[in-house]
């Protein structure tokens, strides 16, 4: 089944608009800044989020000019944090492409990620919406937060599925489920029809962002993510939680705690990775997803009344929670 062409079958013209105009955004004359943006653009991806946003305007209304500016201004902001998180992270890779900081230099990153901020303050303010400029500021203090908060969790040493949920919450599904309130906003959407439409897009964050950490436990060349490599910039997500928590075995214990000190070496991720597939670690995950898939499909059934959106938002849920890249 082809997910992505169902997803976006209602919202063709509309996507091709909303590319256009961030696009555009993405354009300056100054050599070096110039070539930054270019190599940022030549990314493209599946534009998951802004296509969250067009279909909820629609789905409440139409996608209005206030709806697609709103996008741009959001998936600029996702990509200037994106941008910042490399440097953080000192990841060399993003999407199987070279990181803007490994391209040039950390400089130039955290530079380029701020101009793409201020760009993304730019578009917003273009909807003249106060409710809407008020959302996207908060998003950007929500994944701050879940960024410093997943750094302070490398350092206390702690192993918390609550806490782990806490930063996947902030650090993702916040952007996902602001995607999906700003687009009922623009539409006119009612108090209680904005309320389910950001906790559809919470979900749907959640879901991506574990499906992502499971990629972790499994070679991947096509995302530019290795197997252990979360582990290896001190992150633990779900799957190892679940099974050293489960198992509260000393030995592993004693490697996640090196994981999070950074003094893990290679192998001893190679074996906390397969004692996470082996103790049930993989099937939680998913068991979890299902859970969220099932909640998310809730707002379908009780607040989509259009059948091709209903169409298209089953498809996304099903390929956020399949999805193999």
């Amino acid at each position: 089944m082809d997910y992505l062409k169902e997803i976006k079958s209602p919202i063709v013209n509309e996507l091709n608009e909303f590319v256009t105009l961030f696009n555009q955004s993405l354009q300056h004359t100054d050599g070096t800044l110039s070539q930054a943006l270019e190599h940022i653009r030549q990314r493209g991806g599946k534009r998951m989020r802004p296509i969250l946003t067009l279909l909820m305007a629609i789905n409440f209304g139409e996608v209005s000019l206030v709806t697609q500016n709103a996008a741009v201004g959001l998936e600029l902001l996702h990509t200037a944090s994106l941008v910042h998180d490399d440097v953080v992270d000192e990841s060399q890779e993003r999407r199987g492409q070279a990181s803007v900081n490994a391209s040039y230099n950390n400089k130039v990153a955290v530079l380029v990620g701020d101009y793409i901020l201020s760009t993304a303050l730019l578009r917003v303010a273009y909807t003249s919406n106060d409710r809407i400029i008020q959302s996207l500021a908060e998003l950007g203090r929500t994944l701050s937060k879940g960024e410093i908060l997943q750094l302070n969790n490398f350092i206390d040493g702690g192993i918390s599925e609550e806490v782990y949920y806490t930063v996947i919450q902030q650090k993702t599904a916040s952007l996902f489920a602001t995607c999906a309130e700003i687009g009922a906003i623009s539409a006119h959407a009612s108090a209680e029809e904005i309320a389910a439409a950001t906790e559809f897009g919470n979900a749907v964050g959640m879901i991506f962002q574990i499906r992502d950490d499971i990629f972790d436990y499994y070679d991947s060349k096509e995302i530019g993510k290795p197997t252990g490599n979360d582990m290896a910039e001190g992150k633990l997500t779900l799957p190892a939680i679940y099974a050293l928590r489960h198992t509260n075995d000393a030995v592993m214990l004693k490697i996640a705690k090196k994981v999070k000190n950074h003094s893990v070496n290679a192998e001893e991720i190679a074996r906390l990775v397969a004692f996470s597939k082996d103790n049930g670690g993989i099937d939680y995950a998913v068991q979890k997803m299902s859970e969220l898939h099932q909640n998310a499909q809730v707002f379908i059934e009780n607040h989509v009344n259009k059948s091709e959106i209903a169409v298209s938002l089953k498809a996304y849920l099903d390929y956020v929670i399949q999805r193999n890249v």
